[in-house]
């Protein structure tokens, strides 16, 4: 089938898109690996309009239940392998078929960056995770540590200080990183221990995780953990294209109306080189994304 617009992707870029292209009456699709994207690992969100607190689970429930009511067409479990030229469209590549399309629009998020240390690989799954939000409850009553000092590593450990017995704060560099506001509610945790300066050096253990070694104030120092959560920052999704132009970070570079420079190739969200890695922005960009989109496809 040739669709007018297909949609990459559902995080709060993609979802808003959806809301847009709806309205508009298009002829559309969400291919997406998951409903949600990144929102679904934050736990303390207090900075989105019209909601003084609400966790990230609930934020994707209400997205959801907004583009239910406009009966979009999300695909899950469907994520894009690859985008190829076809003709004045492009076709789009899943594990369950192909998908024409006159125009498209990427919002692919981003995934977590890894440590690279030694034992990362060995105990992945086996007391290291990538996400508070999903696996913190496991390590109730543990000692836990959280490598990273921005926003995301400081919203695991306040997710974390609810749960955990006692929780490492790892940082490389000499200060923590994220909000203000965040980082003295940090330090006024009891059972919150925050190592600045520290490099992981290692993980080990024998089934699973029994513990790690930090470079810190050039000594080598071990600390005894069952659980590491690495909050160190995130890489783009951006894989499935090799035609747009993207920065040495790996994201597409867009315009302000969202265009990649490549005719009916449009993005927004994470995956792109716009500032502030935010929900709220992410919305705003899906929004424009989509009406750009509408207005290439209106003139062809």
């Amino acid at each position: 089938m040739n669709y007018e617009l297909v949609i990459i992707g559902a995080g709060p870029a993609g979802i808003t898109a959806g809301i847009y292209a709806a309205r508009k009456n298009m002829d559309f699709v969400i291919l997406t690996k998951d409903i949600g994207g990144q929102t679904l690992y934050s736990w303390d969100i207090e900075n989105y309009l019209g909601y003084q607190f609400i966790t990230g689970f609930e934020l994707v429930e209400k997205f959801k239940e907004h583009i239910k009511n406009f009966n979009v067409d999300i695909r899950e479990n469907e994520p894009v392998k690859d985008i190829l030229k076809d003709g004045n469209g492009f076709m789009l590549i899943t594990d369950k078929g192909a998908y024409e399309t006159k125009s498209v629009i990427i919002s692919t998020g981003r995934r977590p960056k890894e440590l690279n240390v030694k034992g990362e690989k060995e105990f992945k799954n086996k007391g290291i995770t990538y996400c508070a939000t999903c696996d913190g409850p496991v390590f109730r009553d543990k000692n836990v540590a959280v490598i990273g000092g921005g926003n995301s590593g400081m919203d695991a450990v306040l997710q974390l200080s609810r749960i955990a017995k006692k929780t490492y704060l790892v940082e490389i560099k000499n200060d923590l990183t994220g909000d203000r506001f965040v980082i003295d509610k940090i330090k006024n945790l009891p059972m919150v221990e925050v190592l600045t300066g520290a490099e992981v050096i290692e993980i080990y253990g024998d089934l699973f995780v029994k513990g790690m070694r930090l470079r810190y104030k050039r000594n080598f120092i071990d600390i005894n953990v069952e659980g590491i959560f690495v909050e160190i920052g995130s890489i783009p999704n951006s894989d499935i294209i090799n035609f747009v132009e993207k920065n040495r970070y790996g994201e597409i570079i867009v315009d302000c109306k969202n265009h990649t420079g490549y005719s009916g190739i449009f993005a927004a969200g994470d995956v792109t080189n716009v500032f502030a890695k935010q929900i709220i922005v992410a919305c705003g960009e899906g929004a424009k994304a989509c009406l750009s989109a509408f207005e290439y496809v209106s003139r062809l």
